[in-house]
């Protein structure tokens, strides 16, 4: 996993490590001790969804926090 922090302090956009051959792929979308690593900090993290969407619908993930709302999200 790569974390690419923006301009935004404390969003990262997170880039998994995709392996991948003639069968098809496979990507571990979220580790807790990787995360903590490239981030600084362990969320409470309970519940992770993909989805595969038409053309032009975005979708996201959204936690609600103590200070905020934390909106994790990638697209394909």
């Amino acid at each position: 996993m790569n974390a690419l922090e923006t301009k935004l302090q404390g969003c990262f956009i997170l880039e998994p490590t995709v392996f991948e051959d003639e069968r098809g792929y496979f990507f571990e979308v979220f580790n807790e001790k990787k995360f903590a690593e490239l981030v600084g900090y362990v969320p409470s993290f309970v519940q992770d969804n993909e989805s595969r969407s038409t053309y032009g619908v975005v979708r996201g993930l959204h936690q609600q926090g103590g200070g905020g709302m934390l909106k994790p999200s990638w697209y394909v």
